[in-house]
């Protein structure tokens, strides 16, 4: 009986795993960024990559998103390889980078129903105007991208997070750059809301982590 109970418990513990890296090695220009990074992001999780300006947080990322290779090493999403699985991985993941992604000529409200149509999100016009509102955004919804602040065009590229419901995985990479402070505490948040509801979210950040959940941290180290 106690045999099977720890089975069953170690059975539950990996059903837990959203995310894991396995002995990830990258090489950039002849240098190792990183070597042999290991580490797993269950439901709940938070995962905060640290590390100076040239440490490899960004390719790090990209690596987990499925954007870069690795030079060693494999990333796992529910156990299998991301790359094994990229359709399915990617429909419950949504990653943001430094850059917004989005088309200055057209407006936030053009933007986002182009992006949800790529990403096979069936969300009503309504739903997009409600969620701008809630990101204080109201009458600028029509207006050109190009025509908003750097810190409105990031609020309009993070709506995404309030948009993607199939989404289980939030890999972030500096979101709270150009965020005034009612952004900021929007986007926190909105973070704490979705790993209270067993999403896992990676991220970084030059900002110190304002909010009351635990995380775990992972450090990079510059590597000459």
């Amino acid at each position: 009986m106690l045999l099977s109970r720890r089975l069953f418990f170690h059975f539950l513990r990996d059903t837990l795993v959203v995310l894991s890296a396995h002995d990830l090695s990258v090489v950039k220009s002849d240098r190792l960024l990183f070597d042999k990074v290991n580490f797993s992001v269950e439901q709940g999780g938070l995962l905060y990559v640290k590390g100076p300006n040239g440490a490899g947080k960004t390719t790090l990322l990209r690596v987990l998103c499925g954007l870069l290779e690795s030079e060693t090493g494999e990333v796992q999403f529910h156990k299998q390889n991301i790359h094994s699985i990229s359709s399915q991985f990617h429909q419950q993941l949504v990653y943001f980078g430094h850059k917004t992604g989005l088309n200055l000529r057209l407006s936030a409200m053009e933007n986002l129903r182009f992006w949800c149509q790529q990403h096979e999100q069936n969300v009503s016009v309504e739903a997009i105007y409600a969620t701008l509102a809630e990101l204080q955004l109201v009458g600028l919804e029509d207006i050109p991208v190009g025509h908003l602040s750097a810190g409105q065009q990031r609020r309009v590229a993070l709506s995404r997070l309030w948009l993607k419901s199939s989404a289980k995985l939030w890999i972030l990479d500096e979101p709270l750059t150009a965020l005034d402070h009612s952004g900021i505490d929007l986007l926190m948040h909105k973070i704490v809301a979705f790993l209270r509801n067993t999403g896992a979210v990676i991220m970084t950040s030059h900002q110190d982590l304002q909010f009351e959940y635990p995380k775990q941290e992972l450090v990079l180290e510059y590597r000459i």
